[in-house]
Formats: C-alpha cells, sequence, structure tokens
C-alpha cells in the first residue's frame, strides 16, 4: 500500500511540481491551499507524511503545525520556507516539525528528505517493541507513543517522547547533546544544541516533582544529560 503524502502550498506552481515528482516517487498526494483546508483534510484523514508551507493564506503554517500536535495528530511534517522568511529553525521543530526545507529547491532533494524522515519513523516503530519501560512513576509505552507519570497521562510531541524514550532506553547513561540531536532528530545543526536544552527543559515540566531539581533528568556538567532512577536514592 503507497504511503500518502499532504502537500499544503499556496502557490499552484509549487504544489503542481511537488505533487508531480512525490507521485514519481512512488506516493499517494492530496493537496491543500490553505492552512484551514491542511487541518480540515488532516483531521479527517491518514497522511504518512504533510510537507507544509510556512507562509499560507488563513491560518499560518506554523500555526497548523502547533494545532496539529495539540490534536495529537503525530504525522510527521516537512516544513517549506523561503530563504528570505524569518524562520527559527529551533522554534519550528520545537513546535513539532520533523525538517525543515529553504525555497528554491531541486524535487530530488525534497523527496530524498521524504524518505529520510519516513525510513527514520520506520525504524523507530519497527525498534520499539517492548510493550512498556518504567521508571520509578514514569511509564513509557514504545508503540503507543504515550507516557504517563503516576498514572496520569502525559501530553507530550512527537520529539518530545522520542527524546524521553531514547533518554529512558540509556538508563544511567550519559548522553551528549550531539548525541541526543543525531538520534531524535537526525539533522545536522553544526552545533545548535539549544533544541535539545528545549525539549529537556519542557520534560522536565512535565515529568519532575520539582523542575529545578531534577529527579528524572540529570544535567552532567560539560557533558549532556542522563536519565536516571529515583527509586535508588530512596532509603
Amino acid at each position: 500500500m503507497k504511503k500518502k503524502i499532504l502537500i499544503v502550498d499556496d502557490e499552484e506552481s509549487i504544489v503542481t511540481l511537488l505533487k508531480y515528482n512525490i507521485e514519481q516517487a512512488g506516493y499517494e498526494t492530496e493537496v491543500a491551499y490553505n492552512g484551514a483546508e491542511a487541518l480540515e483534510k488532516a483531521a479527517a484523514q491518514t497522511f504518512d507524511l504533510i510537507v507544509l508551507d510556512l507562509m499560507l493564506p488563513e491560518v499560518e503554517g506554523v500555526e497548523v503545525c502547533k494545532r496539529l500536535r495539540q490534536r495529537r495528530i503525530e504525522t510527521p511534517i516537512l516544513m517549506l520556507t523561503a530563504k528570505d522568511e524569518e524562520f527559527d529553525k529551533v522554534f519550528g521543530l520545537e513546535i513539532g516539525a520533523d525538517d525543515y526545507m529553504t525555497k528554491p529547491f531541486s524535487p530530488r532533494e525534497v523527496t530524498a528528505r521524504i524518505k529520510a524522515i519516513l525510513r527514520r519513523i520506520d525504524k523507530k516503530e519497527s525498534s520499539g517493541k517492548e510493550e512498556l519501560l518504567t521508571v520509578k512513576d514514569l511509564e513509557i509505552y514504545p508503540a503507543q507513543y504515550e507516557a504517563a507519570i503516576k498514572g496520569e497521562w502525559l501530553t507530550l510531541t512527537p520529539k518530545e517522547f522520542e527524546l524521553l524514550l531514547y533518554l529512558a532506553r540509556n538508563l544511567g547513561r550519559v548522553l551528549s547533546r550531539n548525541q541526543l540531536l543525531q538520534y531524535v532528530w537526525n539533522y545536522d545543526f553544526a552545533g545548535d544544541t539549544r533544541i535539545v536544552d528545549v525539549h529537556v527543559s519542557h520534560l522536565r515540566e512535565k515529568i519532575e516533582p520539582v523542575t529545578k531539581k531534577p529527579a528524572y533528568i540529570k544535567t552532567v556538567r560539560g557533558l549532556g544529560y542522563k536519565m536516571e532512577d529515583p527509586s535508588k536514592y530512596e532509603i
């Protein structure tokens, strides 16, 4: 069964170019020409990936991305931006985009990025066979992309979940920011590790009993982060 891609852009020439090349690469496509239409289609249908332009009529691309994640629609998103548009890559990835590209771009590069994202998702799904990971009061369900703390379900973005899962799978092991970037985002940020710090901060707000004194996700000065089981410190 072919994977299905939603293309969202208000420029008909770009939509036509993307649609042709993505279909030539073996995928089915659906199109939307504004943000409101994109939200409607993403809610009504299941897509394997969304190619989303930043500047859209009615609802802008960033807002579309935020709303999809708020609705727990975890479809991977490839964000498109023009070179002269202001776009903070850390902010874009923080709100739930999986990757981004600047216009103008080559159709071959777009399809290569799509394949890379989908391959990464498939790999993570196939490696997430265990039903449950437990770290004291924290429960992580890899196959369902869900986690709970003290029985309360957490609202996590896909990247927050993947970061949490990777830390838990490496319990007690110090992981550098670059290691976390490579595994969770699989993207070369040229040393820009702010996005890791931002996501760790968000996770701490959601799982730590006292955010300023983290019990689960520890900072190892000069090295990175590690997850620990708070139970081992209890008497």
